[in-house]
């Protein structure tokens, strides 16, 4: 098999075509118009070639028929791809890409009630964070895993739960802004990658010791590799789920870490003078 071939989409969707060049249009418009580093670009194209990649070419066949791939398909989902593209922090350059109608629109629609409402749920850290773990672990239980395989509804669902959940957790942990206007306090985004990592390892780590076939939803639809026995597959998925996830987000929070030593570093913002201070302050004034 050629590499043409495994480029190939295995399910093609009009749909995600359509995102992904709407995506790369405005970044290719805004990085024109206001300045991006190379490494920015560099990492911006990485991430959004990747999640094509995972969602939209023959690896989406294997990830249906072994159980280790279906895991890597979604740690470059959840993990790898979002984590890259977020260190782009492509907002800027996608807003710029907007037409100035657009643009506009954009924000009268930013402070209307219902809008600030929708951010104030979505955007919550904590929500972010639960969504973060569940997006992963709830399609691991195996009977919504043989559910989700059947019906391909669930499983488009559940791909983008993934990757949409990604996407909000890296944005929240690598925001390099003060609180506020940042959501997520400095310290917090350093401390988050130990709490949400920790159910996933112990998740990934049952998988790997268990001694029987929890997914045998591969072994009905038939293993696109026969010479890999399920045990094996199993194993190899709850390693991946396991330890390369655990060093993403590692690696993130020494990230997030970084920016709170450079947040430290900066000089702190003056303290309103309250009213009593301003008082005493015109004391002086009127004696004279």
């Amino acid at each position: 098999m050629s590499l043409f071939d495994l480029l190939v989409p295995w399910e093609p969707s009009f749909g995600l075509v359509a995102v992904f060049a709407v995506t790369a249009a405005l970044f290719a418009r805004g990085s024109r118009r206001i300045r991006i580093s190379r490494t920015r670009q560099g990492a911006f194209w990485t991430g959004l070639v990747m999640f094509y990649i995972a969602l939209h070419t023959r690896l989406d066949y294997y990830a249906e028929h072994e159980f280790f791939v279906h895991r890597l398909q979604h740690l470059v989902l959840h993990h790898l791809a979002p984590l890259i593209l977020m260190a782009a922090y492509p907002g800027s350059a996608l807003r710029a890409g907007m037409p100035l109608r657009c643009r506009s629109a954009l924000r009268r629609w930013q402070y209307r009630r219902p809008a600030r409402l929708f951010a104030a749920f979505v955007l919550n850290p904590t929500f972010i964070s639960v969504a973060f773990v569940v997006s992963v672990v709830f399609w691991l239980i195996p009977s919504v895993q043989f559910v989700a395989m059947l019906d391909w509804r669930i499983y488009t669902f559940m791909n983008w739960s993934v990757a949409i959940s990604g996407l909000l957790y890296w944005w929240m942990l690598l925001d390099h802004r003060p609180h506020p206007p940042s959501r997520t306090r400095p310290g917090l985004r350093v401390l988050s990658p130990v709490i949400t990592m920790t159910p996933q390892i112990l998740v990934g780590a049952v998988i790997t010791f268990s001694s029987h076939d929890l997914y045998p939803i591969f072994t009905l639809c038939g293993r696109a590799f026969t010479s890999v026995p399920a045990a094996l597959d199993q194993s190899l998925g709850g390693l991946i789920m396991w330890v390369p996830a655990a060093v993403l987000e590692a690696i993130g929070a020494m990230m997030a870490l970084r920016h709170l030593m450079r947040l430290s570093e900066l000089p702190q913002r003056a303290a309103p003078k309250s009213k009593a201070g301003k008082n005493q302050a015109t004391k002086p004034i009127l004696a004279k």
